[in-house]
């Protein structure tokens, strides 16, 4: 049985699970069917209590979950759904819980779609933003996993735009209800949503990041998690993955 406390992970519902060398400095995603459990009881009474920052980190993992998916290149019909709804329920919904952590539908709307997410997880995949961030949580385990997808986010995102048009566009305009006309506007939107919840300035100079570790990361996201690679769009080459680095760091 599975309880979680928080809206974002979605791991009482996948069978991966995260698993941390310190000495040799890999954050791995392991999977294991046993790991399922039998039951999840997914309670958003128990979320109320997260402070907002954390609430809003949490959220980003699932949208992440749920975009990653949607473009991955194993993205099934039924990975789909799970993906628009998740992506949908947390553009409207992480904002008003990140202002009002007592907000019961909010955090009960948040709470469904990091279960979506995680589904999605099930019957799709992460691609490799995931193998990215975790190479610099693996260095620097002070910075939180959804922080350091946010500060990637928008210039990962933006190294696909070309091979996801249309899958850009139908993001966008599950996020805004309105029609979409450039992939442009699911970059545009998320972006928004960042805002909305105070985390579109995350500087990853202030866990203690530095440039001249972005080789490092760049090795140790293929060593660690390089099957994701596998996974994305098109092939990443390590110039565009050092390119990513670069513009994401403030």
């Amino acid at each position: 049985f599975a309880l979680p406390t928080t809206a974002g992970t979605a791991a009482e519902v996948t069978i991966n699970y995260v698993i941390i060398d310190e000495d040799a400095k890999k954050k791995m995603v392991c999977v294991d069917p046993n790991d399922i459990p039998v039951v999840a009881i997914v309670d958003p009474e128990l979320m109320v209590s997260i402070p907002p920052h954390l609430t809003a980190y949490q959220g980003f993992d699932a949208f992440f979950h749920a975009a990653e998916g949607f473009i991955a290149n194993c993205a099934t019909p039924i990975s789909d759904l799970y993906a628009l709804e998740a992506i949908r329920l947390i553009y409207k919904y992480l904002p008003v819980a990140v202002a009002d952590g007592k907000n019961l539908k909010a955090r009960a709307k948040i709470a469904w779609a990091s279960t979506l997410a995680g589904m999605v997880e099930a019957t799709s995949s992460c691609t490799s933003e995931h193998s990215l961030e975790h190479a610099m949580s693996a260095y620097y385990p002070q910075l939180p996993h959804g922080a350091g997808l946010i500060a990637l986010s928008e210039t990962y995102f933006e190294t696909f735009r070309h091979d996801c048009t249309k899958r850009y566009m139908k993001m966008a305009e599950m996020m805004t209800q309105k029609k979409s006309n450039r992939p442009s506007d699911f970059i545009d939107a998320l972006i928004t949503l960042q805002k909305e919840c105070k985390v579109h300035s995350i500087k990853l100079s202030e866990f203690g990041i530095q440039s001249e570790d972005f080789p490092k990361f760049l090795q140790n996201a293929r060593d660690t998690m390089g099957g994701l690679f596998t996974l994305d769009p098109r092939p990443i080459t390590d110039e565009e993955i050092l390119h990513i680095f670069k513009k994401s760091y403030k």
